[in-house]
């Protein structure tokens, strides 16, 4: 006898929002077609990168900034463990922006 897991724990992020969107409905779709229970997405908190560069050319008068920014927006996702959704779930076209990492529980 083999022991499933009862669920699965989704994160996915991207600096992307419409990708990260598209993903989020694709494993909805799934889930209402499975009938499996879903939880989320749950937005988190948007991670912000910051890099203060220094605008060319400088030269020898004031120095002068640009800060350049990225976004990463992240989403989880939790979902029962059925076997059919899992086989569905392996098959989502994910975009190359867009990280998932699968975590069963």
């Amino acid at each position: 006898m083999r022991f499933m897991p009862s669920k699965a724990r989704i994160r996915l992020w991207s600096t992307n929002v419409d990708n990260l969107n598209y993903v989020v409905g694709q494993i909805r779709n799934i889930a209402e077609k499975t009938g499996v229970n879903i939880r989320g997405p749950i937005p988190l908190p948007k991670g912000t990168m910051t890099v203060p560069v220094m605008r060319l050319p400088h030269g020898e008068g004031r120095k002068k900034w640009e800060k350049w920014e990225m976004r990463l927006h992240k989403r989880i996702i939790d979902l029962s463990a059925d076997e059919r959704a899992m086989r569905q779930l392996m098959r989502v076209k994910v975009p190359e922006d867009v990280y998932i990492e699968i975590e069963l529980i």
